[in-house]
């Protein structure tokens, strides 16, 4: 059994729906850059969703303004979100899993993922920043869970402080000692 493939397993097949980001920011499609950097700022957010007639249609970046607005010396009053907007926008159903979401960012060369209902309604968000905050979480349980659950070994062996051969070996903060070393260790 590969341990490695089992906990990636484990970890991919969380639903997406919980760790997503509920009622992502969002903006009309006719709206302006600058009401887009101010909804953003003020829900302190990289992005918006740009709906038209209540459908995502694409995704208005803080990448998107500085490199196809402010770079460019364009108002970001004048200029229309529907005119910078990444599209087409890929979204993920709230049903997939976050192993799901993670392929589609890696196929797609995308770092967010607006989560869709089955009427393809915007109900979330999830980032790359959200799938590391679950994958280091995982891990982090996984290694207390591992300490909390660890087996003293008894081995055959050599001691590895005082260089002994012994029938009575145990793993100590990942050190094989005999008795007489384990004795030492805690006086």
């Amino acid at each position: 059994m590969n341990n490695e493939k089992d906990q990636i397993h484990f970890e991919t097949r969380i639903p997406l729906n919980e760790i997503m980001q509920s009622n992502p920011t969002t903006i009309g499609y006719e709206a302006t850059v600058a009401e887009a950097a101010a909804s953003m700022c003020r829900d302190e957010v990289g992005s918006c969703i740009v709906l038209k007639n209540n459908l995502p249609i694409g995704i208005v970046t803080e990448e998107d303004i500085n490199c196809k607005v402010v770079a460019k010396d364009k108002r970001p009053g004048t200029v229309k979100v529907g005119e910078i907007m990444s599209t087409p926008l890929i979204t993920v159903s709230a049903g997939k899993t976050v192993g799901d979401a993670a392929h589609m960012m890696i196929k797609h060369r995308v770092r967010r993922l607006p989560v869709v209902d089955d009427d393809n309604s915007v109900i979330g968000i999830v980032t790359v920043r959200d799938l590391l905050t679950v994958s280091t979480e995982i891990n982090e349980l996984m290694a207390d869970l591992i300490e909390v659950n660890r087996i003293e070994e008894i081995e055959m062996g050599m001691c590895n402080r005082c260089g002994q051969m012994s029938d009575d070996l145990k793993r100590i903060d990942n050190v094989m000692l005999c008795s007489s070393c384990r004795e030492e260790e805690f006086l």
